[in-house]
């Protein structure tokens, strides 16, 4: 660790890149309140940590898993899970409202046998409890079995699918990586399949594995922050096999409900939380389950590092510093925060310019508007001469940078949480 890095070393690449796409915002975070300061994080292998540490931020998708050491095409949790322990979510813990009811029902029933189809497809904005379904999935059949032992369940993103993909193609192992998920897996488990857009190959080699796993009775779950139909740039049998099993759309938290999901982690904080401050939390974020469920941790490590009660003004102080949003920002709000956070006249925004700063801001606001508002994509992009899959293009970039915690990715999330905070 220097002034600005903290350098963490994996056994090998895959666990690298498996700690880095699960756990990197998490360590981030503790290491952020540890230190009082953001650091930049490095997870490298120790097989290979020069190739690895191109992997850390990459430009291009190809270098971000070329160099791993390990030939393996995915994780396998049938493998490597044999407790309920090794899975972070589970259908005990997803709090349900009339938000979430339709998704945690059909998750629950695939795994029961109860649904009519073997395909399930889960969309919702982020931080709405994508992620916590296919985990409690993946935790019910590794668990479950079939009789003849533990199910077989491939869970990863469908980023990861492509990389491994490439992977496979530069190494010639393509009939071992069909293998892989063809004939080794029982359940797989694919999230934010809106990454295959354009990816002409990728999407050509899903439809085929899902057509297989399928006809011989397997079960397939798919996340995205779209439905097909808002996915301009993905093939037309690849989006009609999406539809082809149950759709479920997760919308956000009514009020109740994010005051029973505040109450729930507060008691696997083992803490009791006066109602009033819930209450606050709960009118304050609305629109990220995600963010309230962080909102109240950080109230919580505070609360016992300084070794004192919660309340209401130690809770109105966590939202100060860390977010919160009173009022749903619309369109405009979005625009004039980020048209003075980046220096930008209303003009320039809304011009054709190319500039890597102009685009930048665009997509925060592309962003935003898809989290903090009702708009559709088409909307969104009327408003600044733009098309329905440039919107699209723009959101899935800023997701991408967010979720790698890359120095725009930081930028961007600082941003949100600042808009979030003062609206």
């Amino acid at each position: 660790m220097d002034a600005t890095c903290m350098t963490l070393t994996a056994a090998n690449g895959f666990v690298a890149s498996w700690i880095k796409n699960h756990y990197a915002q998490t360590i981030s975070q503790v290491l952020r309140q540890a230190a009082g300061r953001d650091y930049d994080l490095r997870i490298i292998s120790e097989v290979c940590p020069q190739a690895q540490e191109k992997c850390t931020a990459p430009r291009r998708l190809e270098r971000q898993y070329l160099p791993l050491a390990l030939p393996v095409p995915m994780h396998l949790a049938s493998k490597t899970v044999s407790s309920k322990a090794n899975w972070r979510f589970s259908f005990q813990d997803f709090v349900v409202g009339p938000s979430n009811e339709l998704a945690f029902s059909a998750a629950r029933s695939i795994c029961r046998h109860q649904l009519v189809t073997d395909q399930c497809y889960i969309c919702s904005a982020p931080g709405l409890g994508k992620t916590h379904l296919l985990q409690a999935i993946g935790q019910e059949f590794s668990t479950s079995g079939n009789g003849n032992g533990s199910l077989r369940v491939a869970y990863l993103s469908a980023e990861e699918f492509a990389c491994r993909m490439i992977i496979a193609l530069k190494r010639r192992e393509m009939e071992t990586f069909k293998a892989g998920f063809r004939d080794a897996v029982d359940v797989l488990l694919l999230e934010d399949i809106h990454f295959l857009q354009g990816k002409e190959k990728t999407q050509e080699e899903l439809l085929a594995t899902v057509k297989v796993l399928r006809a011989a009775g397997k079960k397939v779950i798919f996340s995205s922050s779209f439905l097909p139909k808002e996915l301009p740039k993905l093939d037309s049998q690849l989006a009609s096999q999406f539809c082809d099993g149950f759709m479920a759309v997760i919308n956000r938290p009514d009020f109740e409900t994010r005051v029973r999901i505040l109450e729930a982690k507060a008691k696997s904080y083992q803490i009791q939380i006066p109602r009033d401050v819930t209450e606050l939390f709960a009118n304050s974020i609305q629109t990220d389950v995600r963010l309230l469920e962080s909102c109240l941790q950080n109230l919580v490590m505070k609360a016992r590092l300084l070794n004192q009660q919660i309340s209401h003004t130690m809770a109105m102080e966590i939202l100060q510093n860390y977010s919160s949003s009173l009022h749903k920002p619309d369109l405009a709000k979005i625009t004039r925060f980020i048209c003075r956070s980046f220096n930008l006249s209303d003009e320039k925004l809304r011009a054709k310019s190319r500039k890597k700063e102009n685009v930048l801001a665009r997509n925060a606001i592309f962003y935003l508007a898809r989290k903090h508002t009702d708009l559709s994509l088409n909307k969104i992009g009327e408003a600044f001469n733009r098309k329905h899959s440039t919107v699209l293009k723009g959101i899935t970039q800023v997701e991408r940078e967010i979720a790698r915690k890359s120095p725009v990715g930081r930028q961007l999330d600082r941003l949100a949480q600042t808009m979030e905070a003062h609206s």
